[in-house]
C-alpha cells in the first residue's frame, strides 16, 4: 500500500515543489483540507480531501476540518502493537507516514495595525497545533513537518535510506513541532493577558519567555563562554528586523552594548544627537544642530574611551557624517538609516560593522535578568518626565535654557551603571563616573574627566546624596547646577550646602538606579 501523507498548511512556501516530489518519486497518496486542497489540486495533483476522507464535512466556518478519528487514529497508531493496527482495519483507517502543518498567523495578525480581538481570536489555529503535537508523540512511527525549511532534510533522508526515516530525524522533527506549538500557544496566551491585564497590575502572575535561534555567536563575554542569540517570536522586531549593511557578524558583546546605545538614542527623537558606548554605559552624548555636529562633539567628550566604542545615531547616516566615523577605530555603529553616499564612504572601513534599524525608540516594555532558581522580571525605566513638574529647591532659580542642558544631563544618567554621575555643558557630555561603590566617588571621576570645562557646567545624579560632600565637591569644580532624584533624610543638608555655595538644585522625585 502507498504511503500517506497529510498536507494542511499556511505557509504554502514550497510546498507543490515538495508534494509533486512525494507523489511522483515517492508514490505517496496526499490528504488535505481547505486551501491547501484547492492549491495541490490546482498544480495538478491528485489529493483527497479531508471531509471526502473523514466522510464529514467541514463545519463551523472551517473551524473543524482535521479533528476527526479516521485522521488522528492514522497518525496515533503504533505500527508495533497488534491491536492498533487491528483497530485501524475494523474502522478502514490508514496509517499515516508523513504530517506537514504549520499553523494560522497569529503573530502576524496581532502585528496589523488596528487588528480587533475578534480578528485575532479567529487566527488561533486548533486543528493544525492538535496534528502537530498527535505526530510529535508517536514520532517512533512518522514523520512531522512544521516548516518548509524541513522539506529538503525529508527528502534527503527519504533518498539515502530508500524511504526509512532514521528515528534521530523523526526525533528532531518532534522536537521542533513542540516547540513549535510552544511557542505559538505563548504567543496566544501573552496577547490575551494584555488585554485583560488592569492598567494597575503592569506585570503578570505568569510570565513565560521563549525565543528561537537566530544566530549562533563566536562566543560570550569571554572566548570560554558559548552564546547564542535568540528571536523572540515568528515575527521578526528590534534588532532581529534590522539591517546589516556591512562589517563582521556581530558578538555577544557588541549586541549588549548596541541594546545599551539604542537605549540612549532613544531619549532624542527631536534635535540631531549621537552616543558613543563602551561597556554599556556612555563616554560621549551630545546634540547638535546637524548629525555630524552632535557625532563630533561626543567623540570629543571622551575620545580616548571612545576608541572601538559603539555609535548610536538618531539621524539617518549622511555623507558629512560617514567622513567623521571613518576617522577613528570603531566597532559598530546603528542608525535608523544611511544615504547612498555615506553607504560608500563607510566601506572604506570593511571590518566596521553598520546596521541600520528603522525604529530605534521602540524597545522592550520589560527587563529580565535570571538569578538562580528563577528570574526577575520589571518594566522598563522609560517614564516620560517633564522638567516642569521639577522642584527647584535652592534659592537660585535655572532660567529655560539651564534647565533643558539639566535634562541632558538626567537623560544620560539613566543609562549609566549606579551608583551615576554625568556633567554636561553646551549640550554634551564632559565626564560621567559609572559605577562607583560611592557616589562621592563617582562624582570625582566625572569632574576629573570634564576638568577645567566644568565650570559653568552641569551636573546629574541617578540617586540622592546621602551626605552634602558630593555638592561641595561640585561646587568646588565650578558646576552651576545639579539635578537629583532627592528623597534623602539628609536632603536639607545639601540644599543648605548648595546655597552657601551658590549652585542650583533641582529634585526630580524619580530615581534611576541601573544594576
Amino acid at each position: 500500500m502507498a504511503r500517506l501523507a497529510l498536507l494542511s498548511t499556511s505557509d504554502k512556501t514550497g510546498l507543490i515543489e515538495f508534494a509533486q516530489t512525494l507523489v511522483k518519486e515517492f508514490e505517496f497518496d496526499l490528504i488535505s483540507s481547505g486551501g491547501t486542497a484547492k492549491v495541490l489540486k490546482e498544480a495538478g495533483l491528485s489529493v483527497t480531501k479531508v471531509s471526502d476522507y473523514t466522510g464529514f464535512p467541514e463545519i463551523l466556518g472551517g473551524r473543524v476540518k482535521t479533528l476527526h478519528p479516521r485522521i488522528h487514529g492514522g497518525i496515533l497508531a503504533r505500527r508495533d502493537v497488534p491491536e492498533d493496527l487491528k483497530e485501524l482495519e475494523t474502522h478502514e483507517i490508514r496509517p499515516i507516514d508523513l504530517v506537514v502543518v504549520n499553523l494560522y498567523p497569529f503573530e502576524q495578525t496581532i502585528a496589523k495595525e488596528g487588528v480587533t480581538l475578534a480578528e485575532a481570536i479567529e487566527n488561533i489555529d486548533i486543528g493544525g497545533p492538535t496534528l502537530l503535537r498527535a505526530s510529535a508523540k508517536n514520532y517512533a512511527h512518522l514523520t512531522v513537518l512544521c516548516n518548509p525549511e524541513q522539506y529538503p532534510q525529508y527528502l534527503e533522508q527519504f533518498r539515502q535510506n530508500q524511504g526509512d526515516i532514521s528515528l534521530e530525524f523523526r526525533q528532531n522533527c518532534a522536537l521542533k513541532a513542540f516547540r513549535h506549538t510552544a511557542t505559538y500557544d505563548q504567543a496566544i496566551s501573552a496577547y490575551l493577558q494584555q488585554q485583560e491585564t488592569p492598567k494597575d497590575t503592569p506585570l503578570p502572575a505568569l510570565y513565560s519567555l521563549s525565543g528561537t535561534e537566530l544566530q549562533s555567536l563566536r562566543y560570550g563575554e569571554n572566548p570560554h563562554q558559548p552564546a547564542t542569540w535568540y528571536q523572540t517570536g515568528t515575527v521578526a522586531t528590534g534588532w532581529a528586523a534590522g539591517k546589516i549593511l556591512q562589517g563582521k557578524p556581530l558578538s555577544y558583546n557588541n549586541l549588549v552594548d548596541l541594546e545599551a546605545a539604542r537605549r540612549i538614542i532613544s531619549e532624542f527623537p527631536d534635535e540631531p544627537a549621537a552616543a558613543v558606548l563602551k561597556h554599556t554605559n556612555p563616554c560621549g552624548v551630545a546634540m547638535g544642530n546637524s548629525l555630524s555636529e552632535a557625532y563630533k562633539k561626543a567623540f570629543a567628550a571622551d575620545s580616548v574611551s571612545a576608541f572601538g566604542g559603539i555609535v548610536a545615531l538618531n539621524r539617518p547616516i549622511d555623507a558629512d557624517t560617514a567622513t567623521a566615523l571613518t576617522t577613528t577605530f570603531l566597532e559598530c555603529i546603528v542608525a535608523p538609516g544611511c544615504t547612498p553616499e555615506a553607504e560608500e564612504i563607510l566601506q572604506k572601513k570593511s571590518k566596521l560593522r553598520v546596521l541600520i534599524l528603522p525604529d530605534l525608540i521602540r524597545g522592550p516594555s520589560e527587563t529580565v535578568k535570571v538569578i538562580a532558581g528563577g528570574f526577575l522580571v520589571q518594566t522598563s525605566d522609560d517614564a516620560v518626565e517633564n522638567p516642569q513638574d521639577w522642584k527647584v529647591v535652592t534659592e537660585k532659580q535655572p532660567t529655560p535654557e539651564q534647565l533643558a542642558e539639566l535634562l541632558l544631563a538626567w537623560k544620560v544618567v539613566k543609562h549609566v551603571k549606579s551608583n551615576a554621575i554625568v556633567v554636561t555643558k553646551n549640550r554634551t557630555t564632559l565626564g560621567v563616573g559609572a559605577g562607583q561603590m560611592n557616589r562621592v566617588g563617582s562624582v570625582k571621576i566625572a569632574l576629573e574627566q570634564a576638568g577645567e570645562n566644568a565650570k559653568g557646567g552641569y551636573l546629574a545624579s541617578d540617586g540622592f546624596f546621602p551626605f552634602d560632600d558630593s555638592v561641595r565637591t561640585a561646587a568646588d569644580a565650578g558646576i552651576t547646577a545639579i539635578v537629583q532624584p532627592g528623597g534623602s533624610v539628609r536632603d536639607e543638608d545639601s540644599i543648605k550646602a548648595a546655597n552657601e555655595l551658590g549652585v542650583i538644585m533641582v529634585l526630580t522625585g524619580m530615581r534611576h538606579f541601573l544594576h
